[in-house]
């Protein structure tokens, strides 16, 4: 009879239900289940397989860098950035008030991070998830617009619930790059959800794009109703360096800034001359 019945599932493509089967038979046998409260056992069996299945390929054509979680981030190492703003966005209002995000801060503490966090939980839920650095989407456009394929492209960005474009300000973009991410944005504008993440001032954008009235129409619309989050700190990626390094990436003295007084008790230090 299993071995039917076993037939019988893999045949209608219910592999939750034929994987469980076995275990929900006992189940039912021992506890003199009644047939109604097995039959919801095994169609929740088949429900939760369907639903990891498709959280598995979501996640797979978000294309994610890495598969980063907030359990993952380490909230002690900068305490100035503060869980409960971030874990407001991973519940995922802002998606479905069609919201945009803009984390902004220096490198290394932890915008990607979070903006990935964010979007595997948005997934979770359901909602459909695309993740590019700003450098693959404008190599997506370029790419396409030889083929005449711009469409084509403009079609897979404007498709997700949430759109996560990385990596703002790392670099100046090539030309044309403002046009691309400003038809992004202006679709994108109160129906879908955009989340950005930058290391630059918004004052900087328009040098990064190449195009002042570009990057001022973009932030127009992109900062209407978006959620700005400051991430402010360390570079977690130099905890572990040594000190020269971390002296390296503190920012240069203005060249205003007054030098400190030397010390006239101070003796001079040492030389092989003097030793």
């Amino acid at each position: 009879m299993n071995n039917r019945l076993l037939e019988s599932l893999q045949r209608l493509r219910l592999s939750g239900m034929a994987r469980s089967l076995d275990v929900r038979l006992q189940e039912a046998r021992g506890n003199n289940l009644p047939h109604e409260d097995f039959l919801e056992l095994i169609l929740q069996d088949e429900l939760h397989v369907r639903k990891e299945r498709l959280i598995a390929r979501n996640l797979k054509s978000a294309a994610f860098r890495d598969t980063k979680t907030l359990d993952d981030f380490d909230w002690r190492f900068n305490p100035s950035i503060k869980r409960k703003p971030i874990y407001d966005l991973a519940a995922c209002h802002f998606i479905r008030e069609r919201r945009d995000v803009l984390l902004i801060g220096p490198p290394g503490t932890g915008k990607t991070h979070l903006a990935q966090a964010i979007g595997h939980e948005a997934i979770r839920q359901g909602l459909l998830v695309l993740y590019r650095s700003i450098f693959d989407l404008v190599r997506d456009f370029l790419r396409d617009e030889a083929t005449a394929g711009e469409e084509r492209i403009l079609l897979k960005y404007l498709k997700p619930d949430l759109l996560i474009v990385d990596d703002m300000g790392i670099k100046q973009l090539p030309k044309r790059s403002g046009e691309y991410l400003f038809e992004i944005v202006m679709r994108r504008y109160e129906n879908r959800s955009t989340l950005m993440t930058s290391n630059r001032p918004i004052e900087d954008w328009g040098k990064l794009i190449g195009d002042v009235p570009s990057a001022t129409a973009i932030l127009d619309r992109f900062l209407h109703h978006a959620i700005v989050i400051p991430m402010n700190g360390r570079s977690y990626r130099l905890k572990d360096a040594p000190a020269t390094a971390e002296t390296s990436a503190r920012p240069a003295r203005p060249a205003h800034a007054a030098k400190p007084a030397p010390d006239r008790e101070t003796p001079p230090p040492e030389t092989e001359e003097t030793a």
